[in-house]
């Protein structure tokens, strides 16, 4: 009998054990936590600091209000927080900043060159005076090389909205330190194709950027290219490793989604599983 009850004590010790281990955690939070990993987030801090935004979340249900310098900006927010542990959905009511002026097909034009431009870690380090005029976009600054200044071309014009790229950027003649080389400059290596950063220095690649980050400057990417903005990729980040799923018309469209994906900020590796339509199935 004295064992029989000992042995009934401990199963109820271990069960109360697992009651408490398998509690999850309270609602508030889960929500404090993804209101402060929003804010802690590489996106936040980079792009979206010069914003006035607020973050509330009821049960995961996250609602964003106040105002954002650029349009892109209230997609950046919205896929950001979207791509947070514990989000189940994004109300997001963000509002533009400024007179409705703000709001002209050229001042979103303008708004989307300079987010790629920013967003692609080849041409983040440029800061080019971007012009917009009927959907052709003029570009003076300087690049750091000759390849860069192509890339930067063949980037831009491929924006959704722009019509043409009027490219008045010259090379920079101001010699580099040793430990400014930039990885972009590879005999004979195709720029953008294999991953080598154009306009990256070797002390940048260190950097850390969360997952949700990488995530959302994934899809603003593939959403601001016209070449990609019409598919519905589905995008999985872990540690950096981006995994892609969904259709392509063809091989040629997944390779670009890839070289895009490579170039973009904080991306280590790029796994693309999207499949190509009409292609028949692999069989062993």
């Amino acid at each position: 009998m004295m064992k029989a009850a000992r042995f009934s004590a401990v199963l109820m010790v271990l069960a109360v054990a697992l009651m408490v281990v398998s509690v999850p955690a309270p609602a508030s939070q889960t929500d404090d936590r993804i209101e402060s990993s929003a804010k802690q987030s590489y996106v936040w801090k980079t792009y979206l600091k010069g914003d006035d935004i607020k973050i509330e979340s009821k049960d995961g249900v996250v609602t964003l209000t106040g105002t954002v310098l650029e349009e892109p900006h209230k997609s950046l927010a919205q896929e950001t927080v979207a791509s947070l542990p514990g989000v189940k959905s994004v109300d997001n009511r963000l509002e533009l900043k400024g007179t409705p002026a703000a709001e002209s097909a050229d001042a979103l034009v303008s708004a989307r060159v300079k987010t790629a431009l920013m967003i692609h870690r080849n041409l983040s380090a440029i800061k080019p005076d971007v012009y917009v005029k009927d959907g052709i976009v003029t570009l003076r600054g300087e690049a750091a090389n000759p390849a860069q200044l192509d890339l930067t071309t063949e980037y831009i014009k491929d924006v959704e909205g722009v019509k043409d790229v009027k490219n008045e950027m010259t090379v920079s003649k101001a010699p580099k330190k040793p430990a400014e080389k930039t990885m972009g400059e590879k005999v004979g290596g195709a720029i953008g194709d294999t991953g080598q950063k154009v306009g990256e220095t070797m002390g940048d690649i260190g950097e850390t950027i969360d997952d949700a980050s990488i995530t959302a400057l994934v899809k603003m990417t593939l959403l601001y290219h016209r070449s990609t903005s019409t598919l519905r990729t589905k995008v999985e980040t872990n540690a950096g490793v981006v995994t892609l799923g969904g259709k392509a018309k063809n091989a040629a469209e997944k390779d670009l989604v890839t070289k895009f994906v490579r170039d973009v900020s904080g991306v280590k590796t790029v796994v693309n599983n999207m499949t190509i339509e009409g292609a028949e199935p692999k069989t062993n």
